[in-house]
């Protein structure tokens, strides 16, 4: 072959490579373009105020397509379906108690995005800002507002594989002071110290004193209910098969979701309660898989998110192991209730 021959054909295949690299970049505009256009059918939003202290409000994360996608929304709690009050704050996770709200974000770079963990006052101004090792998973805020806490995947993609890492961080916002691991924290297992370098935690739920927290252990390819304590720095294992927990109004039962041998490996979770007084296990009548950190909308109703047509939606199921699992409202994801 001539070398005017082989200049020829690098030249076809720089001009075929920039035209699918052109095509790419305007689907993807087009895309984009899609997601800030409101849909026909979906939930109605509109921009206007919305305060973390107004009693009787859910917020969340509004899932419609449109130019307030991605914001955090407001709407009366017992009318779920009403128009949505959009803030103007875009978060990929939140969750809000007694006027403090912790939002997980990402900041779009040329080369890649970076996270970040704002802590929002009750009109969702912000108070502070700390880096995020990784793609955000889990967002809360303990029943005072006094503590936040979050967790990010720094490996990996799904709790559903094996290959994967998490950064679980808790910060008292009143003083700044932030523990960037819970792995800092001494674990005790059957009575004793316990080491191991595959430690993992997630999914931190606070109790109402201000000290005590749960979170899941994952170590030796097992998972593990634990009860963390602020003060001493320790967390106590009390109960296998446990992801994701959620504390109960009351500091009674925990909610969780629980992996079920049988079921599929990309689907493996079922829902349940723990009484953490007697150890019962109520398994909840959702049988669908899943992935999520439920919220305990009141001491009997358990809201958690699904796949749907806009990303997820959010359903209810009675914490007793009673009744049916209900849609509450499309196209949300991270609730948080203002009693």
């Amino acid at each position: 072959m001539t070398l005017r021959a082989r200049l020829l054909i690098l030249l076809t295949a720089l001009l075929l490579l920039a035209g699918i690299g052109t095509a790419s970049v305007l689907h993807a505009s087009e895309r984009a373009g899609e997601r800030d256009r409101t849909q026909a059918g979906g939930p109605p939003v509109t921009e206007g105020r919305v305060v973390l202290t107004d009693p009787g409000r859910a917020v969340f994360r509004n899932l419609a397509w449109g130019p307030h996608r991605d914001e955090i929304v407001t709407v009366p709690t017992g009318d779920p379906d009403a128009p949505r009050t959009a803030s103007g704050v875009k978060c990929l996770r939140f969750y809000a108690a007694a006027g403090t709200g912790v939002c997980l974000q990402a900041v779009h770079g040329t080369m890649s995005d970076t996270y970040r963990a704002l802590i929002l006052d009750a009109r969702l101004k912000e108070r502070a800002r700390y880096e995020v090792p990784g793609i955000p998973s889990r967002a809360r805020v303990s029943p005072s507002g006094h503590y936040a806490a979050w967790t990010a995947f720094v490996g990996g993609d799904s709790y559903a594989g094996t290959d994967f890492s998490t950064r679980t961080a808790i910060v008292d916002v009143r003083t700044g002071a932030i523990t960037p691991s819970l792995e800092d924290f001494r674990v005790v297992r059957d009575g004793r110290t316990y080491r191991s370098p595959d430690v993992n935690f997630w999914g931190v739920t606070f109790a109402s004193d201000d000290r005590t927290f749960y979170a899941t252990l994952a170590t030796k390819g097992k998972t593990y209910l634990v009860r963390g304590d602020l003060r001493s720095r320790t967390v106590t294992t009390v109960h296998s098969d446990v992801e994701c927990p959620s504390l109960s109004p009351d500091g009674t039962r925990v909610a969780y979701k629980k992996r079920v041998p049988g079921l599929p490996a990309d689907a493996p979770w079922r829902l349940y309660v723990l009484d953490l007084t007697t150890g019962r296990e109520t398994p909840l009548a959702e049988t669908r898989s899943v992935d999520d950190q439920g919220v305990w909308r009141d001491d009997r109703t358990l809201v958690y998110s699904l796949p749907g047509d806009y990303g997820t939606d959010l359903y209810t199921v009675p914490a007793d192991g009673t009744g049916t699992p209900h849609l509450l409202t499309r196209a949300a994801i991270s609730p948080a209730y203002v009693n």
